[in-house]
């Protein structure tokens, strides 16, 4: 994914230095400079950041940008380098019951998810708070009690081998 940015130096120390990201190249195309970032060393980038974005657009047309960590440990160590940071604004902590997440918005307002999937599926949207400086165990069991209480309820494993029969990519 590439995004326009106002402030490709701020921009860039945000999402390497609280995110996590490596930048793996940069440089100017014509007339505008960008900023290649990835968290995987199999991907050359994962994100772009690209000069340019006008200082008077009327509406952000991301919605949001996601990315997905392994564990709750992970997501409370963003959390803290979020808040360490200062410049994201809007950090909220829920769950959908079938992830836990972090949504904040980055410097420039675009907003970020990061997030865990549960071991469970509940039909979305569904967003509650969440405390995250509670013990893992209790996390999840919120998280599974309220992906229980719909009636969709079912095991990822499950949800996703539905969702490969319906995408004819089962066996």
């Amino acid at each position: 994914m590439g995004f326009c940015v106002r402030d490709l130096p701020r921009m860039a120390h945000f999402y390497k230095e609280v995110l996590g990201f490596t930048q793996t190249d940069s440089g100017d195309l014509g007339a505008v400079q960008l900023v290649f970032l990835s968290r995987d060393p199999t991907e050359h980038h994962q994100l772009v950041l690209v000069s340019g974005r006008p200082d008077d657009l009327a509406f952000n047309v991301i919605n949001q940008i996601s990315f997905r960590v392994p564990d709750l440990a992970t997501l409370r160590a963003f959390l803290a380098r979020i808040r360490a940071d200062g410049q994201a604004s809007d950090i909220q902590t829920v769950t959908h019951g079938n992830a836990v997440s972090i949504y904040v918005r980055d410097p420039e307002g675009n907003r970020l998810e990061l997030f865990m999937d549960t071991p469970w599926y509940c039909e979305q949207p569904l967003r509650e708070p969440l405390d995250l400086d509670q013990p893992d165990a209790l996390i999840l069991a919120h998280c599974e009690a309220m992906a229980r209480s719909r009636p969709q309820f079912q095991a990822r494993a499950e949800w996703q081998a539905e969702m490969a029969r319906r995408m004819g990519q089962s066996e």
